[in-house]
């Protein structure tokens, strides 16, 4: 995360510069090279610097998100950026459960994988080999995508081009500049991203329910395998894995067909206003559900789940909508770059701070004022309020089109 705050905002400059092709090549071709070698590394100094690379010479997300908002059309924005957080949550569904699985195979499958072999040298190589073959086959089909970014170079223009292109060329041109003529503005002038506050009052509230989001993703782990004594549920990390897994896949189905039409019906500030009110009730439930057992707590769990993780993807995605509004094809890669260096800086907290807050509320057992997990999922709602406050006017606006 560190790493990704650095350099996301020139991954965005590069973006707008040279295109979105290229930088979500060189992202995927990071993942492939560096993944790899984290998976290789003989030291924990290695580790966090294989880490740290893979983070800032990936500028995949912005540049993504860009790019899926200028593949579809206008009514099928929320349709495309919710595919991209779609496929965020699904990652982090599946990625934890993929490395759950096959980390350390010659102690969890001595019959296949001696430890002698690679395998067994480097326990955590097999999962990160197996993301890393997945990324090189992402990487060999983003080969025939798209470019989206309009460039018309005169000097690689040759003889052999069609009049209809040129006319084409030309009449997008001149449509451009008519456009800047009505703005005001002259041709070679960019706004500030700073200055946009459409753009950043979003990213604002963006940071503030993506700390919120990490923060219950470190705490709802720890809470599920947590001892009952301590106001846990005793699970398995194949039990949360479970969980996970029904998450992940009632996320897909939510975001490909109930949000888009959601946000078309009420748009998508109103959208996020009300999946983060009804965040509130849900979030307040997990510590009466944890003192249920057997079916009854695997059913309630696994709704609440599902829930509070669909509405919380339904914030991110309007989030995702406002901010390609609030800026021109031109400057959509920064300013989703910029985006990115934000949330990575709140991301970053979001782990240490929900594991300290954690440990802390289960010291506290027998508080009269909101005992153990009580005050944990307390505090997330508070986070989830403030970020719900912030979605109103004054404080969040949308740009005038």
């Amino acid at each position: 995360m560190l790493g990704r705050a650095l350099t996301s905002v020139i991954w965005g400059m590069v973006a707008d510069r040279y295109g979105r092709k290229p930088v979500m090549i060189i992202g995927c071709t990071t993942v492939v090279i560096f993944n790899t070698l984290f998976g290789l590394s003989v030291n924990f100094w290695m580790a966090i610097s294989m880490r740290f690379l893979l983070g800032s010479l990936n500028g995949l997300l912005g540049p993504i998100k860009a790019y899926a908002s200028e593949v579809f059309r206008d009514e099928h924005e929320a349709l495309a950026l919710s595919t991209i957080s779609t496929a965020w949550g699904i990652g982090l569904v599946i990625g934890p459960a993929l490395g759950g699985f096959l980390a350390q195979p010659a102690e969890k499958y001595p019959n296949i994988f001696s430890k002698e072999s690679l395998f067994g040298r480097f326990p955590y190589l097999l999962p990160c080999l197996c993301i890393s073959v997945f990324a090189l086959g992402v990487t060999i089909a983003s080969l025939w995508l798209p470019e989206t970014l309009h460039m018309h170079n005169k000097d690689n223009i040759s003889d052999d081009d069609s009049y209809e292109v040129l006319e084409a060329a030309s009449n997008e041109c001149n449509i451009q500049g008519k456009e800047r003529e009505t703005e005001g503005s002259q041709p070679s002038s960019k706004k500030s991203l700073i200055r946009n506050w459409p753009l950043m009052s979003s990213i604002i509230v963006y940071c503030v329910f993506s700390l919120h989001d990490m923060a219950y993703t470190e705490i709802f782990s720890l809470w599920a395998v947590s001892p009952r004594k301590y106001g846990g549920l005793s699970f398995s990390t194949e039990d949360v894995g479970v969980i996970l897994a029904i998450s992940g896949f009632s996320l897909l189905v939510h975001q490909l067909s109930l949000y888009s039409y959601l946000e078309r019906l009420l748009g998508p500030i109103v959208v996020a206003r009300i999946a983060g009110v009804l965040s509130v009730p849900v979030l307040a439930s997990y510590p009466f559900i944890g003192m249920l057992s057997g079916f009854s707590l695997s059913l309630l769990l696994n709704c609440a789940s599902v829930t509070k993780n669909c509405l919380s993807m339904s914030i991110i995605t309007g989030l995702f909508v406002l901010q390609n509004r609030a800026v021109d094809q031109d400057q959509r890669g920064a300013a989703n770059g910029l985006a990115m260096t934000a949330m990575s800086f709140f991301k970053a907290a979001g782990p240490a701070g929900g594991g300290a807050l954690f440990s802390w509320a289960q010291r506290r057992q027998d508080a009269a004022f909101l005992p153990g997990s009580q005050m944990v999922f307390f505090i997330l709602n508070l986070v989830t309020v403030i970020g719900v406050i912030l979605t109103f006017k004054p404080f969040l606006v949308q740009r005038r089109t």
